[in-house]
């Protein structure tokens, strides 16, 4: 790949993902496909200006309550946490375009209606349902409550490996999955079928173990099984992959792993006296 062509790759890769208006053209979506690859990477940047954001979050909420607490008693430490928890994951949905939390609330939409042909018809209106309100509620919180129970910065590198894995569980059900129907996602996903895509599941091995070790590498292989499973899920109520699958997937991949971080450090610490994760 010249350096030209690397530098086109990115730009149309940050400009599929995150809201930067970078790419020239339309075709950067099938860029994107044909370089789904590199997903966990651009995923892994994304998630550290999540993580910076966490950080500055936590400083900024900390020097004004603590202010507050000089005129009246509050819970500094239990309003930071909370509050730059849900501040960074709603950074995060916005620096996403809510695309993928989109996804998440066409799927909550669609389950539970007979028809596959309706379940299609109303995740492509623009309608909230109760269901989907629910779902896309339930995993955003999930994600939330995972970020607050973690401590320093296991959080940080929470926050940038549940933004690689994420991608890779997009990686995962796009690979193996077939199109729900004839459209912009299919052509996607056939873009996207390409042997090198096994790249991706090795720069976030990688990045597992480098970031959280031998738990890393745990919760890669969990978001692997997730991303089937959500290729299960979409064939059960598309009757295929669609884009909306595929940013459930992400969104879900992204809670679940921030879940799991948390679980693994909390009892960590709980068997070792506090000690830290890594």
């Amino acid at each position: 790949m010249s350096k030209a062509n690397a530098i086109k790759t990115f730009r149309d890769l940050l400009s599929f993902l995150t809201i930067i208006p970078l790419a020239k053209t339309d075709e950067f979506v099938f860029t994107s496909a044909r370089n789904m690859w590199l997903f966990p990477l651009v995923g892994g940047l994304i998630g550290l200006c999540g993580a910076a954001y966490f950080v500055a979050a936590g400083f900024v909420l900390g020097f004004l309550l603590g202010l507050v607490n000089s005129v009246v008693a509050v819970p500094v430490g239990l309003l930071v946490g909370v509050l730059a928890s849900a501040m960074t994951l709603a950074f995060l949905l916005v620096f996403t375009g809510f695309q993928h939390f989109d996804g998440l609330v066409d799927l909550g939409n669609a389950i539970g209606i007979k028809r596959v042909e309706d379940r299609r018809e109303i995740a492509h209106r623009w309608v909230v349902t109760g269901k989907g309100a629910f779902l896309a509620i339930f995993v955003e919180f999930a994600a939330v409550a995972g970020l607050f129970l973690l401590n320093g910065y296991v959080a940080v590198l929470a926050l940038v490996l549940a933004e690689v894995l994420g991608k890779l569980a997009m990686v995962t059900i796009v690979w193996r999955g077939k199109p729900s129907h004839q459209g912009l996602g299919a052509r996607f996903i056939g873009d996207a079928k390409r042997k090198l895509n096994f790249a991706a599941y090795v720069s976030a091995f990688v990045l597992g173990f480098v970031l959280l070790g031998v738990a890393g590498l745990l919760v890669v292989c969990i978001a692997v099984l997730f991303g089937l499973f959500m290729e299960g899920v979409g064939n059960r109520v598309f009757g295929g992959v669609s884009g909306d699958m595929i940013g459930a997937t992400n969104e879900g991949a992204r809670a679940l792993t921030l879940v799991l971080i948390a679980v693994v450090s909390v009892l960590y610490s709980v068997l070792f006296s506090g000690a830290l994760l890594l």
